[in-house]
């Protein structure tokens, strides 16, 4: 092979590539497997290594592992040719190790061979661990293997993969070249292990798997994807919550139950917002919204303890204390704060709706609403745009019945029920409701959300759920319930601005051809 043909494209070192010289990289590439190909070395044909070692289990055992044979394997990040010996890192799924390779070590034709390797190739070594006179902890090989050639050349390390549209296009090449994100992702899975764990060690909940595909996507108030079941010729939607099956379930007899899953909502996107993400829902019978408030705390406080050491968390340049208890807020006194305005004196519509056009809300949207309907949407538009004041962790209480067609009254004011959100940076990151299981008072509020959808006035209104009222009427029992948003506590803990900084593959728009 020629003088070029061996130069490695090294991203330790490397210029950034043109899309001319990114071309030519590949076509040698290509022409390097066919040529180890052509010898019988085709490193697809490799099935497996044996591994007994990894990098980071190396180095922080070094005392132990020195001078032990070991065998490990990964993808080669770095090579330092010096005629006769080289250094290379390998980086596994731990982190990365130098290998030091003699011609002398693995024959005259082996080197060679390894001296045409490219970074980005998958590579299999045994040898001794052993420390440079630098000081560096260091495999000395014996073998060397090519397990997988790779044919694209990898972002080097100075540009790195940093446009954003492509980093979540090519996670795959993101979790190599960017260590940081490896390590929000393994924080990921310790999240939600961790709530898991809490949910079924501290309060005995079962873990089970409710539909994905459901004739009625109901639940919350959201707009779902429609699809059809082409064999039974039947219209269907993904779901939107898992709630009214959980429900069900109770009603049933498993007297505490969860599922952390998918759901689907056919609405807008940004920062906070995917149509595809994770959502944990539990219910628990003879609990109530007070018994929910608890679970809130545990499962999301341990959470944070168990991914980063602490109950403490920093999100952008401010700190959150997760440790319970937290705050309580009721929604009217917070729009009493930040307007003046006094829901305890509003008794009507029509006063409710003179105060909102008072505070320069839209006069022929607002005469459409009632008293319940205006005090959400003042919260909505006066405080939660005050972020400061929804920092948190709290918990917001006192939502009016007309939002909340699935939460019990509240027996001091049938206004409003007992339910809450739980907000942490502004964010509204929980739900969770003393779960109303009057299948009277059920029946009534679905068929004044049917009429909303109906007449076009809210297309997001709950559609009825015969099936769901049945099972009230064999029997719910005081039950409490929550809906906890995974991601965007992910998104909290491991400090990611986006949500789909916390998403492997995020919902992306096709690029035009």
């Amino acid at each position: 092979m020629s003088t070029e043909e061996n130069r490695n494209v090294n991203p330790e070192v490397e210029e950034e590539l043109s899309e001319e010289k990114l071309n030519e990289q590949r076509m040698i590439r290509r022409e390097k497997l066919k040529k180890l190909q052509d010898m019988g070395r085709n490193p697809f044909l490799v099935e497996s290594w044996d591994i007994t070692a990894f990098s980071m289990d190396i180095k922080e055992n070094f005392e132990e592992m020195e001078g032990k044979a070991v065998s490990l394997a990964g993808r080669m990040m770095a090579n330092r040719h010096m005629g006769k010996a080289s250094f290379i890192d390998i980086q596994d799924k731990q982190g990365r190790i130098q290998a030091y390779v003699r011609q002398d070590a693995i024959t005259d034709e082996e080197y060679q061979i390894f001296l045409t390797y490219d970074i980005g190739d998958i590579v299999g070594i045994e040898g001794e661990v052993f420390k440079t006179r630098h000081g560096e902890i260091s495999i000395k090989v014996a073998r060397l293997v090519l397990l997988s050639k790779s044919l694209q050349v990898l972002p080097n390390k100075f540009h790195g993969l940093k446009d954003q549209d492509q980093r979540y296009r090519q996670r795959y090449v993101d979790l190599i070249v960017n260590p940081e994100v490896r390590n929000t992702f393994i924080q990921r899975s310790k999240i939600s292990h961790t709530i898991k764990k809490v949910l079924e060690d501290d309060f005995g909940f079962l873990e089970v798997d409710t539909p994905i595909l459901t004739t009625i996507a109901g639940g919350a108030n959201a707009r779902p994807f429609a699809t059809h079941h082409n064999t039974l010729d039947l219209d269907m939607k993904m779901r939107i919550s898992n709630e009214l099956f959980l429900k069900r379930l109770i009603v049933g007899g498993l007297d505490r139950v969860y599922e952390m899953g998918k759901m689907f909502r056919n609405e807008g996107m940004d920062r906070n917002h995917n149509p595809e993400y994770t959502s944990m829902e539990c219910y628990m019978a003879y609990g109530n919204m007070e018994d929910m408030m608890d679970v809130t705390e545990q499962v999301i406080s341990k959470a944070a303890l168990a991914a980063t050491g602490s109950m403490v968390i920093e999100y952008q340049g401010k700190s959150f204390d997760l440790t319970p208890p937290w705050r309580r807020l009721n929604m009217a006194d917070a729009i009493k704060e930040i307007t003046g305005v006094d829901f305890a004196v509003i008794n009507t519509d029509e006063e409710a709706r003179d105060a909102a056009i008072k505070q320069g809300m839209d006069k022929d949207e607002v005469k459409k609403m009632t008293r319940g309907k205006i005090l959400a949407e003042m919260f909505e538009e006066f405080c939660e745009d005050v972020p400061e004041y929804l920092d948190g962790p709290v918990f917001i209480v006192g939502h009016p019945v007309e939002i909340s067609p699935l939460a019990k009254r509240d027996a001091n004011d049938p206004r409003i029920t007992r339910r809450f959100e739980g907000y942490i940076n502004g964010w509204e990151v929980c739900n969770a409701f003393s779960e109303l299981n009057d299948p009277i008072d059920q029946y009534e509020r679905f068929k004044e959300q049917q009429a909303q959808l109906d007449d076009g006035s809210d297309d997001e209104a709950h559609p009825m759920d015969e099936d769901f009222v049945n099972a009230l009427e064999v029997g719910l029992p005081p039950t409490g319930g929550l809906g906890i948003g995974i991601d965007r506590i992910i998104m909290l803990i491991t400090d990611a601005p986006s949500i789909r900084d916390v998403m492997l593959f995020p919902t992306m728009k096709p690029i035009e051809k």
